[in-house]
């Protein structure tokens, strides 16, 4: 039986992820990426929202180059919508899984990755349960190929942090006024590591992150974060809102997590906490939702949240995003 690889999570990915020029080469993290770079990725992506009942922006400035989707662990919005970002850009898009690939045979992910190489792909959408394959590949893949991360383990996930910060934008124009508050499993959420990540980059004014002890980070892991375990501390004035659910397939044990009913009770948003927010307050959730476990149904559908436009944003932050690297890559 071959031996189970691995693929070690190294420091420099914000560097790797860099042209000579700091024009973007591979996306792998947030964590390093300078305000500049964000907010150019935000104003592109912003050009592809198209107002609900108008047709989907397109463009043509992929026509003639391949996207594969390697997706390695379940999806359906950051799949589909990459998907369908790789589409409305003209691109060839091919997606696998682990269920169709001959990894699950036992073939290494670089004699995967070399093998659609030599189809010709030029960019590659990865998304792994394991820490550090993003880097891994990009390390690798010749100097024509970008690597996008389209969720890592529980350690990044930047398209979605970018979506994230696209939709706080479209509603709250100032970062350094704003108070974000992300409530649910921080330590085992990839998208709150990102979302944070890029709020920090932007000047977010406060972020709290709200959690119940056992599914806290460690505490010098976010220094620019308040963390609490309070909720009613955390939604206090509080600008922005993100629920996140319990990662229970990335927790070992869970002992010490509470039950449902414990959990909506202690730190489930509803539209009744929700009165000590501000009253503009905005609601978000990066799905998939458990509705009546993190977020009270009714405060989902309602006219404060903005959980179905962070869906859409997400077509048009991975359009972006594929425009920017296919225009920094030398292509062969």
């Amino acid at each position: 039986m071959q031996a189970p690889e691995t693929f070690p999570n190294q420091d420099d990915e914000a560097g790797l992820q860099l042209n000579a020029d700091g024009s973007l080469r591979h996306l792998l993290t947030l964590k390093g990426l300078d305000r500049t770079l964000l907010v150019q990725l935000l104003d592109d992506a912003q050009r592809f929202v198209s107002p609900i009942g108008e047709a989907a922006a397109r463009s043509q400035s992929l026509a003639g180059r391949t996207v594969a989707n390697l997706f390695f662990e379940p999806s359906t919005r950051t799949r589909a919508s990459f998907d369908l970002a790789g589409k409305r850009l003209g691109a060839d898009v091919l997606n696998l899984d682990v269920n169709t690939s001959s990894r699950k045979k036992g073939e290494s992910i670089l004699d995967m990755i070399y093998t659609l190489q030599a189809m010709r792909v030029d960019i590659m959408v990865v998304r792994d349960a394991s820490v550090g394959v993003p880097a891994y590949i990009a390390r690798h893949v010749s100097d024509y190929v970008s690597i996008l991360n389209a969720g890592e383990a529980d350690v990044s996930h930047p398209t979605q942090g970018l979506l994230d910060l696209l939709t706080i934008r479209q509603h709250k124009k100032r970062f350094d006024e704003l108070t974000v508050t992300i409530v649910g499993d921080i330590a085992h959420s990839r998208v709150a590591r990102s979302t944070a990540q890029g709020l920090h980059t932007l000047g977010v004014g406060e972020l709290r992150l709200v959690s119940p002890p056992p599914l806290a980070p460690d505490p010098g892991e976010m220094p620019y974060a308040c963390l609490l375990d309070n909720l009613d501390e955390g939604l206090r004035d509080a600008d922005v809102v993100m629920a996140l659910r319990i990662q229970r397939e990335r927790i070992g044990s869970l002992d010490g997590i509470p039950g449902i009913d414990e959990y909506f009770a202690n730190y489930g948003i509803s539209r009744e906490r929700m009165r000590i927010a501000a009253p503009d307050a905005i609601v978000m959730h990066p799905g998939p939702m458990n509705r009546g476990i993190e977020i009270e149904s009714a405060l989902a559908d309602s006219p404060a949240s903005v959980i179905t436009q962070q869906v859409a944003n997400g077509v048009a932050v991975r359009m972006a995003v594929l425009e920017h690297v296919s225009k920094s890559m030398t292509w062969q």
